[in-house]
C-alpha cells in the first residue's frame, strides 16, 4: 500500500516492458517498448519517479512507423530515451520479421510532448537495443548488441559493440568498438547496453541470460569509453533468477540507471508478476528501485539485492496526477493514450464523429485471427482482478459478420465474445482460439439491437456475460481457463490485451456496415 514514506510496484503495471528513463531538469521521462503495436513508443512524465502520466507515443504517425505484416511480438524492441543539448532523442530497433532485418533508428523533438521528427535510419548500425551515450565533450556514440566478430561461442552468444555518431551528417564515424560479452558466461543474450559516466569511469549496463526467468542485470566500467572493461565481481548486480519460480516477482532485468536531482541514483527495470502458476497474462511491466554506489560500483537495493513490492519513496516532492476514469465515452475527437491498435491502422474503419459519443467500428475483412490490421482497438489488461464491460448496437446482416469484446494475447491465442451471424441466425458466442485453432465455448441463440458484455477476471478464471437490457446480465460463460492469455503458453513478449472489434470474416462490407460502441468500462484491483 502507498505510504507517505514508501510506493507500491510496478509503477506501470501491465505490458510495459525494456523501460528507459531520462531526466530534464526537474522532469523525467520514460519509454517502454511497443512491438506490434500502434502508435508505438509510449510515453510518460514524473516528477517524482512513482506517478506517471501518459503524455502520448513517440511514433504515432504512419510515416514513422509501418507495421504492415509484423508479426506478433516483432516491430518496435527496447527503445532508449536520452536528454542532450535541449533535445530528445528516442532511438530504437524495428525487428522486421522472426529472421529478417533488425534496422536500427532515432527519432528526435525538442518537446516530448510534440510530435517527433521521421525516422533516421542506421544501416551501419547491427542488432538490437541500441542506445545513445553522450559524453562531455558533446560528442555522441551508438551502442547496441551483435554477434561477435569471431563468431558465437555458445547458442545466443553476443557481445556489445560502441562507435562514434555525427549527428550533423547523420552517419557512423571511426571504428566499431568490442566493448563486452558479460559477465555471466554461458548466460546468453548479452543485450540492453547503457553507458553512463560518473567519477571518472565509464559505466557499461546491459541485460543477460534471456528475458525469462534467467534475466539478469549486470554491469563493468573502463576509465576509457573504448575499454577495456571490467566487469564488477558481485555481479549479477540485479536477478531474482535465486528466488525460483514462485517468486512474487520474476523475470527481472532490461534495466536503466538515472540520478535524481537530489544526487539519488535509481534503476526502472522490467519484471513479471505471475499468477496461477507461472503464467504472465500482466506481461513485462516497469519496476523501480533504489541504487548506491559503494567503492565505485553501484549495489541495488542495498541490503536486500531484489525488486520489492513496497519500497522507499525517492527524496523527491510527491507529485500525483488526477486519475483516469475508469470509464471512456468515446466523446472526443480523438482515442484516449490507452487505446492502441494492432499495427499501423489502415483504411478509414473507426470514427468518433459520426456518431456523437460512440465509437464507430467499420466491419473490415482483416480478421483479428491473422497477422494483418482488423478492425480493432485495446488497451492493456494490468490487473489480475478486472472487469470490463461495453455496449454496442450491431445489426449483422450476413453469415460471418461479427462484433464484440476480445481478451486477445496473439492472433492465434484469444478469447472473443461476439455478437454475430452463423448459418443466417443471430447469436452472441464465446470463442476459444487457441494456437490457431477455434472452438465454441458457449452460444446463446440471440436478436438484439442493443447488446451488453462483461467479462470480469479472478485470477486465472474469467466469466463472461451478457445482457440485452442495462444490468440484466445473463452467464454466457464461468471458469474459463485465462492463461492461454499468457505467454507462458502462447510464446512472444506481449502482455494481454483487451479490446473491441468488427469484422466481416474475409469479406468486403459496404461502408454502412459497423458496430457503434456507446462507452467501454475497465476497472481493475489490486491484489
Amino acid at each position: 500500500m502507498e505510504t507517505k514514506d514508501a510506493f507500491r510496484n510496478p509503477i506501470l503495471t501491465g505490458f510495459y516492458p525494456d523501460p528507459s528513463i531520462c531526466r530534464a531538469g526537474d522532469d523525467y521521462y520514460m519509454v517502454t517498448s511497443s512491438f506490434e503495436y500502434y502508435p508505438g513508443v509510449p510515453l510518460f512524465h514524473s516528477k517524482d519517479l512513482v506517478h506517471w502520466r501518459q503524455l502520448g507515443h513517440v511514433l504515432d504517425r504512419p510515416s514513422q512507423l509501418d507495421l504492415d505484416g509484423t508479426p506478433c511480438s516483432k516491430g518496435i524492441y527496447a527503445a532508449t530515451i536520452r536528454y542532450h543539448a535541449g533535445m530528445f532523442y528516442m532511438i530504437t530497433t524495428f525487428v522486421v520479421s522472426q529472421t529478417g532485418a533488425r534496422r536500427n533508428f532515432y527519432v528526435t523533438s525538442a518537446d516530448p510532448a510534440g510530435d517527433w521528427s521521421d525516422p533516421v535510419w542506421m544501416p551501419d548500425a547491427p542488432g538490437i537495443d541500441s542506445s545513445f551515450f553522450f559524453d562531455d565533450d558533446g560528442k555522441a556514440y551508438v551502442t547496441a548488441n551483435r554477434v561477435p566478430p569471431e563468431g558465437q561461442q555458445y547458442p545466443k552468444h553476443m557481445e556489445i559493440w560502441l562507435q562514434q555518431y555525427d549527428l550533423e551528417r547523420r552517419t557512423m564515424i571511426g571504428d566499431k568498438f568490442s566493448l563486452w560479452d558479460g559477465a555471466l558466461k554461458y548466460a546468453h543474450a548479452q543485450e540492453g547496453p547503457h553507458i553512463y559516466k560518473r567519477d571518472g569511469y565509464y559505466y557499461l549496463l546491459i541485460s543477460e541470460g534471456g528475458t525469462g526467468f534467467t534475466h539478469a542485470v549486470t554491469v563493468a566500467r573502463s576509465e576509457r569509453l573504448t575499454g577495456p572493461y571490467e566487469g564488477c565481481k558481485a555481479n549479477p548486480i540485479l536477478t531474482h533468477r535465486h528466488l525460483g519460480q514462485s517468486s512474487g516477482i520474476v523475470n527481472v532485468g532490461h534495466a536503466d540507471l538515472v540520478e535524481t536531482q537530489a544526487g539519488e541514483w535509481w534503476m526502472v527495470c522490467l519484471a513479471s508478476r505471475p499468477f496461477g502458476g507461472p503464467y504472465r497474462n500482466l506481461g513485462r511491466e516497469t519496476f523501480l528501485v533504489p541504487v548506491a554506489w559503494e567503492d565505485g560500483w553501484p549495489v541495488v537495493n542495498p541490503g536486500k539485492g531484489i525488486v520489492e513490492m513496497e519500497s522507499r519513496r525517492p527524496a523527491l516532492p510527491e507529485h500525483r496526477y488526477p486519475s483516469l476514469p475508469a470509464c471512456d465515452h468515446f466523446d472526443r475527437e480523438v482515442l484516449d493514450d490507452r487505446w492502441n491498435y494492432i499495427r499501423t491502422p489502415r483504411g478509414e474503419f473507426l470514427s468518433l464523429t459520426e456518431r456523437q459519443g460512440y465509437l464507430r467500428l467499420r466491419l473490415k475483412p482483416e480478421s483479428i485471427a491473422r497477422a494483418e490490421n482488423p478492425s480493432f482497438i485495446g488497451r492493456r489488461q494490468q490487473h489480475m482482478r478486472f472487469a470490463a464491460r461495453t455496449v454496442m448496437e450491431f445489426a449483422p446482416a450476413a453469415n460471418g459478420e461479427a462484433a464484440g469484446l476480445v481478451l486477445l494475447q496473439n492472433h492465434d491465442f484469444q478469447l472473443r465474445a461476439e455478437y454475430g451471424m452463423v448459418d443466417g441466425m443471430t447469436a452472441v458466442r464465446l470463442i476459444e482460439r487457441r494456437d490457431g485453432i477455434e472452438r465454441f465455448i458457449a452460444e446463446r441463440a440471440c436478436e438484439a439491437g442493443k447488446l451488453y458484455l462483461k467479462v470480469e477476471a479472478d485470477g486465472q478464471l474469467y466469466r463472461f456475460d451478457y445482457a440485452k437490457q442495462a444490468e440484466q446480465w445473463e452467464i454466457l460463460a464461468a471458469d474459463v481457463d485465462g492463461r492461454l492469455l499468457s505467454s507462458d503458453v502462447a510464446g512472444g513478449f506481449v502482455g494481454a490485451y483487451i479490446g473491441l472489434y468488427a469484422t466481416s470474416c474475409g469479406e468486403r462490407s459496404s461502408a454502412d456496415r459497423y458496430a457503434d460502441f456507446d462507452w467501454f468500462e475497465y476497472k481493475g484491483e489490486e491484489v
